[in-house]
């Protein structure tokens, strides 16, 4: 029996590829091709349809790298071909791997208009169902010559700039063709009973039934003359495929799907023609199959069709209104959730719910993030509040260690709150729909026996394509197949109802969703990550002095539009290739340009309103854009500036170096350069373990098993170097108010200039690093080694913190050997702690180590740099400036307080006299995230807040304007059936009850 089986795999395989798949399309008839070549980016299609053509052949090279050649192709349908269905066959030069790696093309009418796009598993346009033969075609292919750069080899074709001339591809066929339906029926029957029978048992009998009759359907083939037996052959096939699944099989709802990484390996204009092309086809699709669904995740991407191809767009909305075309996912765009900052992340929600409530009418109830990095525990009660209840990912299938327990459960956040969430147990959101992934799928489902049912997101994908006819071909047939699980194409929503309705009692995960992989990813690209932070804080700033100088400033204009702007440009480059550094070259040399004119727009943005609040006059005014009173100057407001405090002084130390003081703390930085004391005079005790020094530079081999830029392997610690070789040390500023040593050392082909401050009145050491990188394949981190017995740290994340243990007790906690934090990681013992805070930096990592005098070293590093080679081989060359700051003694709510001051600086105008706050809370537990005017355009302030330490709050928001009401709403602004907020008294204050981690968003109306 084996050996039959063998026999028949191998012939089936062979008469496939040989004979009976190329006769699909048969009696070809060359088309007359002729081309334009662009110059340099691509034309509106206007432009490349009335280009001067010149001729071209089959044959003929094409094509630099992200070139892009128009082709004219013509032709007349023969009259023999009378009552056949004809297709044309263009294949630009495809190598038969993935769609969305290579040259891709979009078929246009000679008015303009799409017919639909051309990869090499979709190269066929149908010219007619039913020719009458004369028919005339012509049709213009605008074709992208984009570079393969899937190998992970160090290449310079990642970037216009640096990328060679030589052209690609070669133009492979152009031609007219009969379309033989019966035997592209009996290709997908073969195929689909194929994988069936490979995946089932050898002693199941089916197994055997199944392999007869492909036998006999194979007897039934003439090789001479496959479109004229392939009827008999399917015939042969027909008990087989008619048989029913078992009343027991796994229920798998299928949802088209075409991933589209917004930015990867191509760029950002790139990506707006991807997501053309596979929208065409897929529209193209639809109209031939009413019951395939297709889901799009990204708002983004519909407003790329919507400037780009507005005709394709009006077909769009005629699909979702008619239930096929269906948008998911309700944010701006697929982006990572490791580092987007909370208010971005609730703007994520806002901005694409919005947009598709505006333009389709739709209010989507899932989130839709199959392959983002990880998932932060803040994520639940942030989609709760966006008005979704159902999330999805596969990624987390892809850790390298612990197999993640469930598929179906209950997702609880850092708040409480729960979301009922689906990893597909098929292990990929690009399915083929073949018989060995759904095979797996229900094999892999961990639910048996409680759950049956599963999704399976289907369709060619990460470069774009979608599905394809193939694909629904399999799919009609292992809808009801014996040894199959049951597949039904249907809505996203469709499922989660279905799902939710048998397994409501679900497991509950508690915690974040932690990727054992693609750890790198927090600090490859510092500059991409330093962009997105200074675009978050400055974004901030300019939305609360606006809404204050728009409620406060007769003739001020709050500026909708550039703020929102701003933000959709923000909120694409935290997409997650981009934000992560995991994109070539191109993308990220963009994003440097894009994040310099996103900060001196809104520089400019707040100028303009803090010189309209302030108004004529010559007191020095400093505006806190800080959510806490800083030096005097409350928070939202601006006030003449306080003391400074006792004043800071310095001297040299015994054995070489300086001590720093200012009565609060005592900083001794040794000969080397390096901190060997930090001590808290009011706490009187030593932040640093004994014989230790801090803020020192670290230097590893970097150079992971696979995946260069998004990858940190375990190993890479086991060789490191101390970089202590002192090139100079000096006094570099010396007054009451600071005093600050400079460090310089050379490493390699780098340098590094650590500037360390000790400010009047401060309780932060302050550590300012400039370094000119000029490394591969090195990892630069910062060692703060904390004489503190730490058994857990907490990090911030979006509106709160998570905590993570220091020891490697089991399997999980040792696989989180690099994690994230934004603007603060905090080590503590009970009755004191240390924080260390950073202005643009998210990877860290933490052990311990028992000393020999019996106490516990806990370590806290910042990764400051790395240098991969792959897909940008100039990863982070060049100048870079880190901001950091070590505070001894601090608790969890210093460091909610420190890490706002350090991201958000004063800034210093003249003025009339103070600016009092528009909004004020009363608990510094109790963080003003955002201040902003209402985006319906009525004139409330919308006020977001959060309980930053995990505990319970009791608060008032006294509102500094004519208050006649405060309604709790949800991220869209929308009123909120909540308890947070109490009824505002007479005086304008509002009473507020939140519980721990708890966010709420306030929609004040104003007189």
């Amino acid at each position: 029996m084996h050996d039959d089986r063998s026999i028949t795999e191998h012939r089936l395989r062979r008469v496939l590829r040989e004979r009976i798949k190329p006769a699909v399309h048969s009696h070809p008839v060359p088309l007359t091709v002729e081309r334009w070549d662009a110059p340099g980016e691509p034309v509106p299609a206007a432009e490349g349809l009335a280009a001067a053509y010149g001729p071209c052949a089959v044959g003929d090279p094409w094509g630099p790298a992200w070139g892009t050649t128009w082709f004219k192709v013509t032709g007349t349908v023969p009259a023999e071909w009378a009552g056949r269905t004809v297709e044309a066959v263009l294949d630009l030069g495809f190598d038969r791997m993935m769609p969305g790696f290579q040259c891709e093309g979009l078929v246009h009418r000679a008015d303009g208009g799409e017919v639909k796009a051309l990869n090499p598993y979709n190269d066929w346009v149908r010219v007619s169902d039913r020719a009458e033969g004369g028919e005339r075609v012509e049709w213009y292919v605008e074709a992208a010559s984009n570079p393969v750069l899937v190998d992970h080899a160090v290449t310079y074709e990642g970037d216009r700039q640096t990328s060679g001339d030589q052209p690609l591809y070669r133009l492979a066929r152009m031609d007219l063709t009969v379309f033989e339906g019966e035997v592209w029926e009996l290709v997908q029957d073969l195929e689909v009973l194929h994988d069936l029978m490979t995946q089932l048992d050898v002693q199941d009998a089916r197994r055997y039934a199944v392999l007869r009759a492909v036998d006999a359907a194979l007897d039934a083939v003439d090789l001479a003359d496959v479109p004229g037996t392939a009827s008999a052959a399917r015939a042969r096939l027909a008990g087989v495929l008619a048989s029913p699944a078992h009343a027991s099989a796994h229920r798998i709802s299928a949802v088209g799907h075409a991933h589209i990484d917004s930015a990867w390996l191509w760029p950002l204009r790139e990506t707006v023609r991807k997501v053309s092309r596979t929208a065409s086809n897929m529209v193209h699709l639809m109209d031939g199959h009413p019951e395939f669904v297709f889901a799009m995740s990204q708002a983004q991407q519909l407003d790329w069709i919507k400037t780009h191809r507005p005709e394709l767009f009006e077909r769009i909305k005629k699909k979702i209104a008619d239930g096929q075309f269906v948008p998911v996912g309700g944010m701006w765009v697929e982006s990572d959730t490791n580092m987007v900052g909370g208010e971005a992340m609730a703007r994520q929600f806002l901005y694409g719910k919005k947009f598709l409530l505006d333009e389709f009418g739709i209010e989507t109830h899932n989130v839709w993030l199959p392959d983002s990095f990880g998932y932060t525990a803040a994520m639940p009660q942030i989609v709760k509040l966006a008005g979704a209840k159902w999330f999805l990912t596969q990624k987390i299938s892809w850790s390298q260690v612990n197999k993640f327990p469930h598929h179906t459960f209950w997702w609880e956040g850092i708040d409480g709150t729960r979301v009922f969430t689906h990893f597909p147990p098929v292990d990929t959101y690009n399915s083929d729909l073949g018989g060995a992934q759904l095979a797996h799928a229900a094999r892999n489902y961990q639910e048996k026996g409680r759950g049956s049912r599963s999704l399976v997101p289907f369709g060619w994908g990460d470069g774009g394509g979608g599905p394809t006819r193939e694909h629904l071909a399999r799919a009609a047939r292992q809808r009801d197949l014996e040894g199959s699980p049951r597949v039904e194409i249907e809505r996203p929503d469709a499922f989660f109802e279905k799902a939710h309705a048998e397994y409501e009692d679900a497991p509950v995960w508690a915690g974040e969703l932690y990727l054992e992989l693609h750890r790198g990813t927090y600090t490859s690209q510092a500059k991409t990550k330093q962009g997105n932070r200074r675009g978050e804080s400055l974004l901030r700033e300019a939305e609360l002095w606006a809404a204050t100088a728009a409620v406060r400033v007769a003739g001020y204009a709050y500026p909708y539009e550039d703020l929102e702007r701003i933000w959709k440009t923000v909120l694409l480059h935290q997409f997650h290739d981009i934000l992560p550094g995991s994109s070539i070259a191109w993308v990220h040399r963009e994003a440097r340009e894009t994040y310099r004119a996103v900060r001196e727009e809104l520089t400019a943005i707040t100028l303009a309103a803090q010189t309209a609040l302030a108004g004529e006059g010559a007191v020095e005014l400093v505006f806190n854009c800080a959510p806490h009173t800083r030096n005097g100057v409350p928070a939202g407001g601006a006030d003449r500036p306080a003391a400074a405090g006792e004043p800071v002084t310095v001297e040299e130390r015994h054995g070489g170096g300086y001590v720093l003081a200012n009565g609060r703390l005592l900083v001794e930085v040794d000969g080397r350069g390096l901190i060997v004391s930090a001590y808290d005079l009011e706490a009187d005790r030593e932040s640093l373990a004994p014989g230790t020094a801090a803020n020192l530079l670290q230097i590893h081999p970097d150079f992971p098993n696979m995946w260069d830029a998004w990858d940190i392997d375990a190993f890479y610690r086991n060789n490191v170097t101390d970089l202590v070789a002192l090139d100079a040390m000096e006094v570099a500023g010396s007054g009451p108010e600071a005093v600050t040593v400079r460090v310089t050392r050379s490493f390699g082909n780098s340098t590094a200039v650590l500037s360390v401050t000790l400010r009047a009145g401060a309780k932060t050491v302050d550590i300012v690093t400039d370094v000119e990188w000029h490394e591969t394949e090195k990892f630069l981190k910062a060692a703060f080694p904390l004489d503190v017995k730490a058994e857990r740290t907490a990090s911030e994340t979006q509106f709160g913190h998570v905590y993570r243990a220091t020891h490697t007790n089991t399997s999980w906690e040792a696989a989180k050997f690099e994690i994230c934090a934004h603007r603060w990681i905090h080590a503590e013992e009970p009755g004191w702690g240390v924080a260390l805070l950073n202005d643009s930096t998210y990877g860290h990592d933490v052990t311990r180590d028992v000393r020999a005098d019996g106490g516990q070293t806990t370590t806290v590093r910042l990764s400051l740099l790395r240098a991969p080679r792959y897909p940008d081989p100039e990863t982070d060359q060049g100048s870079h400036t880190l901001r950091f700051s070590l505070a001894p003694g601090a608790g969890i709510g210093d460091a909610v307080r420190e890490g706002h001051w350090l991201n958000l600086p004063e800034r210093t105008l003249t003025g009339a006299g103070p600016v009092a706050p528009l909004v004020t809370v009363d608990d510094d537990a109790v963080v003003v995230e955002a201040v902003k005017l209402a985006e319906d355009r009525g004139g409330d302030v919308i006020v977001r807040l959060y309980e930053s330490r995990g505990g319970r709050a009791t608060a008032t928001l006294a509102a500094g304007f004519e208050l006649t009401g405060a309604v709790e709403s949800d991220l869209l602004e929308r009123p909120l059936a909540g308890t947070a907020v109490g009824d505002p008294g007479a005086d304008g204050r509002v009473p507020l009850t939140l519980r721990p981690f708890q966010i709420v968003t306030l929609r004040l109306r104003r007189a």
